[in-house]
């Protein structure tokens, strides 16, 4: 840039120079030579002006023995060339034949070829006075008809203008030196002016290119309060804007980026081209597959609409499903453009859990439904052949059939105590009664409250309980109820004459557990992931001849998650089952006990 604006001023000023020297030369020269043409006649109109009478009367009053009057007439001529500015050398006179403009005498001998007959000599042998100038031609001269002795002459004074041109040419080499000087000022003045103005330039175009770069932090000296000075401090205060609009920019567009990468729904954009441009992570995880440059629109959505479909869909989109790796998920093709560019953009949301969840709703009503309505049946059944029979059936008969009514009643009443729980449970407004008690006498008091029931069913049932076992802080009346349900069905799901195994201990410093096992008919790999599922059950008639509800085992998870411990299967390749229970000796924290 410095060599080029160099080269521009220096150019410039040249040009400046040389115009202005070229105009004032011409504009010097023209005048001279026209001053010079005009001093020539206004000397031979003065020389015969009326104010020169004396001249003019010897010119033309011939003398009484007067033998030649064109030599007469020289003679006078010759006596006056002081007034003519005859110089013999540039500046001549003529004596002409009025009649035939021939030589007849002069101050200087005829010129060789004769004297040419010029516009003024031709209008002078007209008998007028010619005295018209010619800037272009190469002489001056006039032409004034006299009559002397009778006999027409013409005075004919000749300027070759070799005075004009020496005149011009001294003037022309003094503009030529001032030329030589007016550019050596220039170079001088550029230099100068690269001091003044293309330095400032130049720090303003690093800083620009810094810019460019995205430097903003460097501050432009203002050196000068003119244009440049304040060229520059605009640029600072744009820099500093610029600063902190991409400061900005950046801040949001990595807000963006993090929602992007870290959002639960999968994004994917396609440019027009049918191109993926930009994919996050969970479009990738939701949809099994790792993308490349190489995939395109036809390749992953083209089975559900067209990209001219979804490129022309309306504001809100295409909504479609699909179904892969047993996930569902719900997507959302809609259009998008911006400065002239555009594609298509795929939102993907996972539904599976929101399925499985309305499924469960479903099923959920649907046992509750099935639960009640059996109770519920047999009681009606039983009370109607009650009604119907009064007086007739045995008391016997009426006495096991109000037993009925009455099972019936309280077989209800539990399972609607159980959906209570849960709903207590699901609104978080069960609240824990926390003490401190031995984890070893709750487990002890369960192998008491169950043995009977156990020795009915020809059960064999073990205790193993170490001498160690801490005071644990939890709710007590729950953790018994975990504790009966969990040995309670080990009792019911094992044939008579099984054998049951409750054995507890520590795990570390900060956790006590207590496990049963049994050697009953377990529960089938398939069904495994599912038993802590409400109202879920392996064997649904066995389980209904039991009493069993199926809430029993997710009433006890509840509780073991309000305590922050776990419930979870064992697995053994013996026959059976075996369920172990896992409660903090501390206990849960304090604001989770208690929230309501």
């Amino acid at each position: 840039m410095r060599k080029s604006l160099h080269i521009k001023l220096v150019l410039i000023m040249v040009l400046l120079i040389v115009s202005l020297m070229v105009v004032v030369g011409a504009f010097l020269m023209n005048s001279v030579t026209g001053y010079y043409i005009d001093e020539f006649y206004q000397q031979i109109r003065d020389a015969f002006s009326q104010d020169n009478v004396d001249f003019v009367r010897y010119l033309q009053t011939a003398t009484e023995d007067e033998e030649d009057g064109a030599a007469m007439v020289g003679a006078v001529l010759s006596t006056y060339e002081g007034v003519l500015g005859v110089d013999r050398r540039n500046r001549n006179f003529y004596v002409l034949d009025g009649a035939t403009g021939r030589f007849l005498t002069g101050s200087a001998p005829e010129p060789e070829g004769g004297i040419p007959i010029t516009p003024n000599i031709s209008t002078a042998l007209l008998g007028t006075v010619g005295d018209d100038s010619s800037v272009t031609a190469d002489y001056m001269d006039a032409a004034i008809p006299i009559t002397r002795g009778g006999q027409p002459y013409i005075v004919y004074i000749l300027d070759s203008r070799e005075t004009a041109r020496s005149l011009n040419a001294e003037m022309f080499s003094l503009i030529m030196e001032a030329l030589v000087l007016g550019l050596i000022i220039s170079v001088l003045l550029s230099f100068l002016l690269a001091k003044t103005m293309v330095n400032p330039l130049q720090r303003l175009t690093n800083g620009i290119e810094g810019a460019a770069r995205g430097d903003f932090s460097r501050k432009l000296e203002v050196t000068s309060g003119d244009e440049i000075g304040q060229l520059t401090e605009s640029f600072n205060a744009m820099a500093q804007q610029l600063e902190t609009t991409i400061a900005a920019v950046e801040n949001e567009r990595n807000k963006l980026d993090t929602l992007f990468l870290h959002m639960a729904d999968g994004v994917v954009a396609f440019d027009r081209e049918q191109r993926v441009i930009h994919v996050n992570p969970a479009a990738a995880r939701l949809l099994g597959r790792a993308f490349t440059q190489e995939d395109t629109y036809a390749e992953l959505f083209g089975d559900m609409f067209t990209f001219q479909q979804a490129e022309s869909a309306p504001s809100g989109g295409l909504a479609g499903s699909r179904t892969v790796e047993g996930r569902y998920l719900e997507l959302l093709l809609a259009p998008f453009a911006r400065e002239g560019q555009g594609g298509v953009l795929v939102l993907i949301h996972d539904v599976t859990e929101q399925r499985k969840a309305e499924q469960m709703r479903k099923d959920f009503v649907a046992n509750v439904s099935h639960e009640l309505r059996t109770p519920l049946t047999n009681i009606k059944s039983y009370a109607e052949t009650l009604d119907n029979g009064v007086g007739e059936l045995p008391p016997e008969m009426e006495h096991r059939f109000l037993g009925v009514i009455l099972n019936e009643s309280d077989r209800m009443t539990h399972i609607l105590q159980d959906l209570l729980t849960l709903s207590r449970f699901d609104s978080g407004r069960s609240e824990l009664r926390l003490t401190t008690f031995p984890f070893a006498k709750a487990v002890d008091d369960t192998y008491q409250a169950v043995l009977m029931d156990a020795q009915n069913h020809s059960h064999t049932v073990e205790l193993a309980l170490p001498d160690n076992l801490p005071q644990v802080r939890a709710d007590r009346e729950r953790i018994m109820q975990v504790m009966m349900n969990i040995v309670s069905n080990a009792i019911k799901y094992t044939p008579d004459g099984g054998r049951i195994v409750i054995s507890a201990g520590r795990a570390g410093d900060d956790k006590v557990w207590m496990e049963v096992d049994d050697n009953g008919i377990g529960i089938p790999e398939g069904d495994r992931d599912r038993i802590f599922e409400r109202f879920y059950r392996v064997d649904k008639a066995r389980s209904r001849q039991s009493g069993g509800t199926g809430l029993g085992l997710s009433i006890a998870q509840e509780i073991m998650l309000q305590h922050e411990g776990t419930l979870y299967l064992v697995d053994k390749e013996d026959p059976g089952l075996t369920i172990c229970m896992e409660l903090p000796v501390v206990g849960p924290r304090e604001e989770a006990a208690h929230e309501g």
